[in-house]
């Protein structure tokens, strides 16, 4: 298998997709913030000096989903039609999951922005507790469905 992002001679570049055709394209990713029980509780009752925790970390998902191509070396600039986030509270591990949904009609996918929002929201809320909590685990980054384009369609 010959991988897109090198030339013929072994050279990076773009991958051009000027030929591929414009289709409804939809990523979904999730991520998960593990804490200690302390700053669980800190972020639910909102008792965080930086602000609304949650709140912030939805914005700065949605940000760096749109900023991902200048994060990510080959990632084209994208038209995007949507980002939504979602974060799932679970008390019995003191964790949030952070979902993020990415989406356009285009000539290439969305995987890498919704996975890029999922990291800068989870950043986000470390960056907003970690003088409540230094020990917070950032884990499970993944893809968790994607649709259209010539690959076809992928769920976790």
């Amino acid at each position: 298998m010959n991988l897109t992002h090198l030339d013929e001679n072994n050279r990076p570049k773009m991958v051009d997709v000027s030929d591929k055709n414009e289709t409804k394209r939809v990523a979904v990713a999730s991520g998960k913030i593990t804490m200690s029980k302390e700053a669980y509780e800190a972020i639910i009752s909102n008792n965080i000096k930086k602000g609304p925790v949650l709140q912030t970390a939805v914005i700065a998902s949605i940000m760096g989903t749109k900023k991902t191509h200048e994060l990510i070396p080959m990632c084209h600039p994208l038209l995007l039609s949507g980002i939504n986030c979602d974060i799932e509270e679970n008390q019995a591990e003191n964790s949030f999951k952070l979902f993020v949904t990415a989406k356009l009609n285009g000539q290439t996918g969305v995987e890498m922005e919704a996975l890029t929002g999922v990291s800068i929201g989870l950043l986000t809320i470390y960056d907003m507790v970690k003088a409540i909590d230094k020990s917070m685990i950032i884990s499970d980054i993944q893809l968790e469905s994607k649709s259209g384009g010539k690959s076809g369609d992928f769920k976790r």
